[in-house]
């Protein structure tokens, strides 16, 4: 039985982490373009928002509902950035590294957060 200590993760390994992310980057890119077009009104031709109309309450909940939307834009793209971040990693062979313990990122954790840069014990210390 061996004691070693893993210091990162196998070329096998990662090749296995990379087809996880490229298929999160691509949900997530079709997620964005679906936020997009809810606040950029792309699927509406009509005349709805040139019209005077006189229905305050409704025009604030639509652009309570654009602004949501434009958030939820904005947190997908810093996703896609953070997964390929991850893709940057995984070609430099420093993927799954915690940053601040220097220690793998477990397994499990990376198939749940695969853009993750700290282990458990990391996010732990930062409480």
């Amino acid at each position: 039985m061996s004691t070693e200590v893993k210091e990162r993760y196998s070329d096998a390994e990662l090749a296995e982490f990379r087809t996880l992310i490229l298929a999160k980057i691509e949900k997530a890119k079709e997620q964005l373009e679906l936020y997009k077009s809810a606040y950029m009104n792309d699927g509406n031709n009509g005349t709805d928002d040139t019209s005077p109309t006189f229905k305050a309450f409704e025009e604030g909940s639509e652009t309570m509902s654009k602004e949501a939307n434009s958030q939820l834009a904005i947190r997908q793209e810093k996703f896609i950035r953070d997964l390929k971040n991850a893709l940057v990693r995984i070609e430099s062979k420093t993927y799954g590294i915690c940053r601040v313990t220097g220690k793998l990122i477990a397994k499990e954790r990376l198939k749940l957060v695969p853009h993750a840069t700290l282990s458990i014990e990391a996010k732990n210390m930062q409480r």
